[in-house]
């Protein structure tokens, strides 16, 4: 076995593996494999990756939950997974007149809709983006 691998395991087994953030025994924020958040952060590639793998999921949800959404431009489409990203699904399925219009491809409802909810209030600039965006062709 190499240095590396033995260091590794050795590592695993002392620092344990936490999927969810957490503080460590000095309180720092941590996860992974001991990987302090606090001091060390991510690289971007870890950070591209992490989206990536973001991306794959919101897309699963989106199939899963809204047959319909990949008929839908793909301005469009890119608006809707922009959404669920932020939003997340659960939050994303209570715009439920928003969804409608999408659906139904009307346009301008769905503008209004999108811009009447907590979520322009909370990034109004974002919101105002996808809202515009919705009326494009």
């Amino acid at each position: 076995m190499t240095f590396i691998k033995k260091l590794t395991e050795k590592l695993k087994f002392e620092e344990g593996f936490e999927l969810m953030p957490y503080k460590d025994t000095v309180g720092k924020l941590t996860i992974g494999i001991g990987r302090c958040l606090d001091e060390r952060g991510i690289t971007m590639e870890e950070a591209e990756f992490i989206l990536k793998t973001d991306i794959a999921i919101v897309m699963t949800e989106l199939n899963d939950s809204f047959s319909w959404w990949t008929n839908l431009s793909e301005e469009r489409q890119l608006i809707m997974c922009d959404l669920a990203f932020n939003l997340g699904l659960p939050k994303l399925k209570k715009f439920v007149k928003f969804l409608e219009a999408m659906e139904n491809a009307e346009w301008i409802k769905a503008h209004d809709e999108l811009l009447d909810s907590n979520y322009a209030d909370q990034v109004p600039n974002r919101a105002k983006r996808n809202a515009e965006a919705i009326l494009e062709r």
